[in-house]
């Protein structure tokens, strides 16, 4: 049963990394690991209190993980002022569907407090929403994150599937196992019909930790302007295309 939500019982203090990754690969819809300089525990203090000490009985509600962002290039893809050390990518958030509404909002202000308290040398945190899996980014939506958009390739990705009810695969497995992403190779190396359709890329946000003299310089320098908060989810949705692979006596079915 959902309960009501209050904020003053919530707290976030880093944990093991062993802890965080096992309740990210067993809950998080990725049941994937991913880069982590800071793993932060969300704990809520429950209504029992230890029998013979005077502490707080705290569960562990979720976790938020802080890494760097891959690649050398991401600082200076926000603006030509940052430095690599000076950013971190939210890269994991996960909190049990048990603690009432806003709980994400709340513990995500915990964690900017907490990083401003203790990483302070980081002036922005960059995190992105994947709009295969339905996801707009409300949460930073709802925290006053700055959005960038999602178009920062300079070409797109297409995933293929071999037959139509068949499951997708992903880009970079096409690369690895067909060797280019070219139409005409990929019509060779397969051999017969196939769909493709553009992989949608993530939107990205942004939040700025630094104080009011950094964040002016900032915000002066963004590589990207900042853009309306999407809304509409199904308009990222892909265009499914069909290619037909022609044999010598017609089309391959």
């Amino acid at each position: 049963m959902e309960q009501t939500l209050n904020k003053s019982k919530i707290s976030v203090r880093e944990i093991s990394k062993k802890i965080a990754k096992d309740m990210i690969v067993k809950n998080h819809y990725s049941h994937k690991w991913t880069s982590c300089r800071y793993a932060l525990g969300i704990f809520y203090e429950t209504d029992n209190q230890h029998q013979f000490f005077d502490e707080k009985d705290e569960k562990l509600a979720g976790v938020a993980i802080y890494g760097y962002p891959v690649g050398r290039s991401a600082p200076k893809s926000i603006s030509p002022e940052l430095k690599e050390e000076e950013v971190l990518e939210l890269t994991r958030l996960f909190i049990f569907d048990d603690y009432g509404k806003n709980t994400e909002s709340v513990v995500l202000s915990k964690t900017f407090n907490w990083l401003k308290e203790n990483a302070s040398d980081i002036k922005v945190l960059v995190s992105y929403s994947d709009p295969e899996q339905g996801h707009l980014g409300i949460i930073y939506q709802a925290t006053n994150w700055i959005y960038q958009g999602n178009r920062f390739r300079l070409m797109p990705n297409f995933g293929v599937k071999l037959t139509e009810d068949g499951k997708w695969i992903h880009s970079r497995t096409v690369f690895a196992k067909y060797g280019s992403h070219n139409l005409e190779h990929l019509k060779k190396k397969i051999g017969h019909t196939f769909w493709r359709a553009e992989e949608p890329e993530k939107h990205r946000y942004l939040y700025l930790l630094c104080g009011r003299k950094d964040k002016k310089k900032i915000m002066n320098t963004l590589i990207h302007k900042p853009k309306p908060y999407p809304k509409d989810a199904e308009q990222y949705y892909p265009e499914i295309q069909t290619i037909k692979v022609e044999s010598k006596g017609g089309f391959y079915e």
